[in-house]
């Protein structure tokens, strides 16, 4: 991966990989911005088992590698849609 390459365009995955000390929280916030920042027509899924190859190897206990991980976890989930919830019966 390189910065600014199609699924990291502004580099910001690329850039947590690289500061010394950065927490979990921090990654969680970063992967937020990705996340919202994804072009359109690109699967987050797939991006994010892409950034996983990519990265994961060289940094396997790095707190970005365990939100990139959770993140493709919560991909997998199922959402609730819709429901009685606030409705009146």
């Amino acid at each position: 991966m390189t910065k600014n390459d199609a699924l990291d365009p502004k580099g910001l995955i690329y850039e947590a990989f690289r500061i010394d000390g950065i927490t979990t929280e921090q990654c969680r916030s970063i992967f937020l911005d990705w996340a919202l920042s994804l072009p359109e027509g690109i699967n987050s899924k797939d991006a994010i088992e892409q950034l996983l190859q990519a990265y994961q190897g060289d940094h396997p206990a790095h707190p970005m590698t365990e939100v990139l991980q959770a993140g493709l976890a919560d991909t997998a989930r199922p959402k609730r849609r819709g429901g009685w919830r606030g409705r009146a019966r």
